[in-house]
Parts: C-alpha cells; sequence; structure tokens
C-alpha cells in the first residue's frame, strides 16, 4: 500500500533478485525511519515507481532479464531526480563502468556492505538531495522577487528598500546552500577515498597524509589556488584505482609482486582515471591519477612519459605518495622511517623524480637527512650470480624507486630466490651490489 504523501520521510526502493539481499537492506533501512519499497526485478521497479514517488533507489548489478546499469539507465531517463546507487561486487569494474556511464549513478556500494558505511553514504545522498531542492527553491524565490522589483515605481524608495533586503536574505542564503554542497562534494570524496583505506590496517589516514603532503609542495612551488586544490583531491583520491583489488593484492609490497599481481597493479592509474572521468568536475584529477606512476626520466607507466611532459600534479603526487608509501610498507615489506624514506626520495632526483619537485619536498619536509652509510659500492652482479651469505652493500631499488632490500642486507637462499622471480618479470635486470669481502672466490 502507498504512503501518505504528505509523509517528509524519505522513499527507498531497493531492487534485488535475492530476497535475502532485500530482507537485510528494508531491515537496516526502517530502523532509520526511512519508507521502504522492494522490488524482485528491474521491471516490477520500474512498474513501482510509476505509482510511487521515490527519492533513492538502491540496485543490484547482476539481475536477470535488466541487469542493474540497464535499470538505472532507465530510471535517470524518466525520473532524473531520484538518486540512483549501484550494489555490486569488487571484481565487477566493467559492470561499475556502465552503470556510471549509463545510468549516472551517485555512488556504487560493493558486496558484503558495512551498515554503518551504506547508512552514512545513503543519508549523504538525500541531504544533498534536499539542499539541492532547496537551493532550487531559492533560486526560484530570488528571480520572483527580482521580476517584482522590475515593476516598483523608482519614487517609491521605501518598497525598493524592503524588496532589496528581502533579495539579499534569499541571494545569501543560495550562496549558503551553495558551500554546503562545496562542503557536501569534498566529503563525498573523503568517504570515495576511505573505501580503499577501510580494507587494511596500514592504511588508515594515508590518502589524506598524501594528500596534505602534495598540497603542501604545490603551495610552495607557487601554483593557483585551483591547481593546488585539484591535486588535494587527486591525493585524497590517487588509489582509487584499486577498488577492485583483493584484499590480498592490497596488502602486498610492491617487491613481492610478479606475473599476474604485478600486471593488475600496473593497470591501477588507468583504472583510477576510467572511474573519474565521467565526472566533469573531476576529469583534471584523473589525469593527474593517471600519471603517478611516471617517471621523469621516462621509465615510467602507463605512458611513458618524460621530464616536463609529464604534470605538475603527477610529479608532485608521486613523491608525496611514494614518501608514505615507503613507510607503510606499500613499496617493500621492510616499513622505512621517515628519514630513511626522506633519503630514498631525495636519492632519486632526476631519475624518478623532478629536481624541481625534489627542491620543494626538501623544504617542506624540513632538510635532507644523513646517509653515514650511504657510499658503499661493492662489487656488481646479476641476480643469477648471487649467493647464501654475500652482504648488499647498497640498498637494492628498481627502476621504479621502490625499495627490494637495504644496505647490510644478508641473503640467504629464500631472499636469493625472491630476487631472481622478480628480476624475471622486469623489462631490465636488477643490478644486485655486494660488499667485496663477502664475495665468494
Amino acid at each position: 500500500m502507498s504512503d501518505d504523501t504528505s509523509d517528509k520521510k524519505a522513499r527507498i526502493l531497493c531492487v534485488d533478485d535475492e530476497p535475502s539481499i532485500l530482507s537485510s537492506l528494508r531491515r537496516l533501512f526502517r530502523s532509520q525511519g526511512y519508507h521502504i519499497h522492494i522490488a524482485e526485478s528491474g521491471a516490477a521497479g520500474l512498474q513501482l515507481l510509476e505509482t510511487e514517488p521515490i527519492d533513492l533507489i538502491i540496485s543490484d548489478m547482476r539481475m536477470p532479464e535488466m541487469d542493474g546499469a540497464q535499470f538505472l539507465e532507465k530510471v535517470r531517463s524518466r525520473w532524473p531526480e531520484t538518486i540512483r546507487m549501484l550494489l555490486t561486487g569488487y571484481s565487477d569494474i566493467q559492470s561499475i563502468l556502465d552503470a556510471i556511464n549509463r545510468g549516472e549513478i551517485f555512488r556504487y556500494i560493493t558486496k558484503p556492505w558495512d551498515d554503518n558505511d551504506i547508512l552514512l553514504v545513503v543519508r549523504h545522498a538525500l541531504e544533498r538531495k534536499e539542499l539541492e531542492r532547496e537551493k532550487k527553491r531559492l533560486e526560484e524565490l530570488a528571480n520572483r522577487q527580482n521580476e517584482e522589483l522590475k515593476e516598483l515605481n523608482s519614487s517609491l524608495e521605501r518598497k525598493v528598500e524592503e524588496r532589496t533586503t528581502e533579495l539579499k536574505v534569499a541571494m545569501e542564503a543560495v550562496v549558503g546552500a551553495n558551500e554546503k554542497l562545496k562542503t557536501s562534494f569534498l566529503t563525498s570524496i573523503k568517504v570515495f577515498s576511505g573505501m580503499i583505506e577501510m580494507r587494511s590496517v596500514h592504511l588508515a589516514g594515508h590518502s589524506r597524509r598524501v594528500a596534505d603532503l602534495a598540497r603542501k609542495i604545490a603551495m610552495k612551488m607557487g601554483q593557483d589556488t585551483r591547481e593546488v586544490q585539484e591535486i588535494f583531491l587527486a591525493g585524497l583520491l590517487h588509489n582509487i584505482g584499486k577498488i577492485a583489488f583483493s584484499d590480498e593484492l592490497i596488502a602486498m609490497p610492491f617487491n613481492l609482486m610478479n606475473g599476474e599481481n604485478l600486471g593488475l597493479y600496473r593497470k591501477h592509474p588507468v583504472r583510477g582515471e576510467q572511474l573519474l572521468m565521467p565526472l566533469e568536475d573531476l576529469r583534471n584529477i584523473a589525469k593527474i591519477i593517471r600519471s603517478q606512476q611516471e617517471r621523469f626520466d621516462g621509465l615510467g607507466f602507463p605512458d611513458k612519459m618524460a621530464g616536463l611532459d609529464i604534470s605538475i600534479g603527477a610529479r608532485i603526487l608521486a613523491i608525496s605518495s611514494d614518501y608514505y608509501n615507503l613507510q607503510i610498507g606499500v613499496m617493500t615489506q621492510r616499513r622505512l622511517g621517515a628519514d630513511e624514506a626522506k633519503a630514498l626520495v631525495m636519492k632519486s632526483s632526476g631519475t624518478r623524480y623532478d629536481p624541481v619537485v625534489v627542491n620543494a619536498f626538501h623544504e617542506v619536509t624540513g632538510g635532507i637527512p644523513s646517509r653515514p652509510d650511504e657510499v658503499k659500492q661493492g662489487v656488481m652482479l646479476a641476480a643469477t650470480q648471487l649467493e647464501p651469505g654475500m652482504i648488499i652493500a647498497r640498498d637494492l631499488v628498481t627502476s621504479e624507486g621502490s625499495l627490494l632490500l637495504s644496505a647490510e642486507h644478508v641473503l640467504n637462499e629464500r631472499l636469493i630466490q625472491q630476487i631472481q622471480e622478480f628480476d624475471v618479470s622486469l623489462d631490465s635486470p636488477l643490478i644486485v651490489h655486494v660488499r667485496a669481502d663477502s664475495k665468494k672466490s
């Protein structure tokens, strides 16, 4: 039975071909006071929309006859003001892209979901819808009052003054609504970036730290306000291309990846760009995220760009993310201290990183750390020449600037096997420096 349309409570439609899912969603949202409608197919959902006013739809992706992307595309065409959300699995990236492009979804939610997270997303979406509705109402009010002012006689100063005051109040309310929308937009991005961090303890707060450092470097380099804001947002979203990664791959240090895992990892900058490109306000940010793994010397990926052909945002983001990745064990299983990570960044100036950006990073982070053990050269060997008992003379670093082993590490059979397996997956062979006094004759 239809609810009373005078009721101010938000109306939510859940569409899924699995009754257990519908039951869970209905129980969850009813506890929050929403009016809940359910449909077990896209066709049933469309039929219900013909008779019931709906504020927000949550639709499953995988349904027979009409999938979620097709259903939400029809909803967008006939009921464009209804908020549309997609319920899908982590690995279904193409379906997510289809829904974004065809159904213009507000957000997608991964299964299994966290009750608190989905309630937060839904509440935020409904608040944003209400703000947009209020903004439209206030704009219409301001327009009507403006027309009324045109009709007033110029001699009626008192009347004009009263109407002008009313118009000012209305316009201030519009500006306030716009500011709330801007704040809502930034909050959405923070929630979006937090989806990756919730899947790994060591990532907690990581995107915010990367974004803050990137913003400081951009300001130090004199970038304009718009560019600083875009670089900050790119820092918040720089890992969004990893959304379809398994929990195991998210937790795996880069220096342990090979074969299929390494191939998937190298695609995450492009995946991140694809997810954000449909959103016009995020297109410049999407380009920064695509180029975050490019190297100043041209040996990065995905486009092999070099030097100043790489956007300034991407050159700044590369340093900011690597600096913290080295400290949380994303690039190597051994977590580096802040000074060690800073020293490795400084050492890669002109190869991995833009020297100008490195100088700005240096100033922002308070100087170059000391490296008393940095100068040992040792004997250069290929990975296949390594033997147990040899001692690493200086840090073993990949062409991407990733630390594999630190200096003074004693090699054993297991480490040698890992180095050799990693070496096979690279385009150019690793060169390992070992102490001359540890090399067997």
